[in-house]
């Protein structure tokens, strides 16, 4: 295993661990703005791998991408009354522009809805103009307090998906699919299994009628909101006048979904997979999935690796494989692997003048599942040809290692708020409890235990046997998971 180059140990101090590694990584860097973030080339080309999926995905399912303006005016903003007070704090108001004062102040985007549902209002006059399914990708701002790079900064890259429909069912429907998709894309691409289900009215999204989550395990047991998707109901077309006429010649207003994900997906690819060298990047996110690198001592052996080398890499290429040949001549093996290891890539592909000889290759994982080596000796054509099942069997084996870490650190039947503040105050984790529906029980909890209700849990992860008690006392009408949250 590399050296790991002074990186503090999960165990010791998680918080500096994540820290130390994202910038170790080169994933990105602090600006000089305050809680705002430089993206460098590796972690950009990880964004880069989820956009494509996700767009991919998107468009399958009938959305169109489209841009709208990063300044929005700010009565837009103060027309939903939840939604200006749940995003009040964090504005960023430009109040001048051109050497002059702004007749109305502009917010700087912390979301689209208003400004997207003002144009919808334009666009939309019949039934026929329904739905309207679209998305955008661009850049937020939220003026947070507390910032932490890629989990939350002041200035972030996410989609925001926003569509309008002619019936609430029709809607619902839409916010549903999307949570699936959401949940399609964080298992099988950042091998990063998520528990779903809607979130109580205390913590859903400001002028939403339900909201929905994916909610992440990280290695740390504490939960993270990996993306979101709401039905709005009415509240956004009230407002901005998005009205239409029906099939019967009725004048009614438009049903509103919205949803997004944001860079902190990065933040959790690293808390779900790294380790003490550095970050672990799941194959279909990498954008170096294997680094080839060429072995030498003299000058007439490295001739030899390096054309082994380059020609290994073109098959690699040809067969689907992203690569990398790393023959710099000024940093040594070792120093090549330490760098490659703590960036992340899955596989890196050794070859020596021994290696050439006997027409092998050594192949070495970035880290040994269960049941598997770390380092394979393999002939050449035979690492070639299987190495894109070896990815394919790397991704998988990353998301079982997280699915089984998830649900070793999930805990149900919690009936007694004692128990549920040992397990906090000790392994942390996911805790299962039933739940009256009184906001006030909600709010108790989370004063006393500093966890929040994450989900009201989908049918899929529910307990066997339902909880018949609130963790608060009396009867039980539902199931939720609480824990401690990024």
């Amino acid at each position: 295993m590399a050296d790991t180059k002074g990186i503090t140990p999960r165990g010791e101090d998680f918080s500096a661990w994540y820290n130390e590694v994202v910038l170790a990584a080169e994933l990105a860097d602090y600006s000089p703005v305050r809680g705002s973030m430089v993206i460098r080339p590796w972690g950009y080309g990880i964004w880069e791998n989820m956009q494509r999926a996700l767009d991919s995905l998107f468009k399958e399912t009938g959305h169109e991408n489209a841009y709208f303006p990063l300044l929005i005016p700010m009565s837009f903003i103060e027309k939903e009354k939840e939604h200006v007070e749940g995003f009040a704090p964090e504005l960023a108001v430009v109040t001048q522009a051109g050497g002059k004062e702004l007749e109305e102040p502009l917010v700087v985007r912390p979301t689209s809805e208003t400004i997207i549902y003002h144009m919808y209002a334009k666009w939309v006059q019949s039934y026929r103009d329904l739905p309207i399914l679209l998305n955008q990708w661009c850049n937020v701002m939220r003026w947070e307090l507390r910032t932490r790079l890629f989990l939350r900064t002041a200035e972030f890259l996410w989609q925001e998906g926003h569509t309008a429909h002619a019936t609430a069912a029709e809607a619902e429907e839409e916010a549903r699919r999307m949570l699936g998709i959401y949940r399609r894309f964080m298992e099988e691409w950042i091998a990063m299994p998520p528990i779903t289900g809607m979130k109580t009215d205390s913590e859903k999204f400001a002028g939403a009628v339900r909201s929905y989550s994916c909610e992440a395990l990280m290695q740390d047991n504490k939960a993270l909101q990996a993306g979101t998707s709401h039905f709005l109901g009415q509240n956004f077309a009230r407002q901005f006048d998005l009205k239409f006429q029906s099939e019967e010649g009725k004048e009614e207003y438009a049903w509103n979904t919205s949803w997004g994900v944001s860079t902190r997906l990065i933040g959790g690819m690293v808390l779900t997979h790294g380790d003490d060298v550095g970050i672990v990047v799941p194959p279909r996110l990498a954008p170096i999935q294997v680094v080839v690198v060429p072995i030498w001592k003299s000058v007439a052996e490295g001739s030899a690796v390096r054309e082994k080398a380059h020609l290994l890499s073109r098959l690699l290429k040809d067969a689907g494989v992203r690569t990398r040949v790393d023959d710099r001549d000024h940093l040594t093996p070792g120093a090549k692997f330490w760098e490659w290891e703590r960036k992340g890539v899955p596989f890196r592909l050794e070859i020596g003048p021994k290696d050439l000889e006997k027409g092998q290759v050594v192949l070495v994982r970035r880290v040994a599942l269960e049941g598997e080596s770390r380092k394979l000796f393999l002939p050449e054509g035979q690492a070639v040809t299987e190495l894109p099942g070896y990815l394919e069997e790397f991704q998988k084996g990353l998301l079982e290692a997280a699915r089984k870490r998830r649900e070793a650190n999930s805990y149900r039947g919690v009936a007694d708020l004692g128990e549920m503040k040992e397990i906090l105050d000790g392994p942390g984790g996911f805790v299962y409890t039933g739940w009256s529906g009184d906001p006030a029980v909600e709010a108790r909890v989370k004063e006393e235990t500093r966890a929040t209700v994450r989900v009201i849990v989908d049918p899929e992860f529910r307990s066997a046997e339902p909880p018949r008690r609130c963790i608060g006392g009396g009867e039980a009408r539902m199931e939720v998971v609480w824990a401690r949250a990024y």
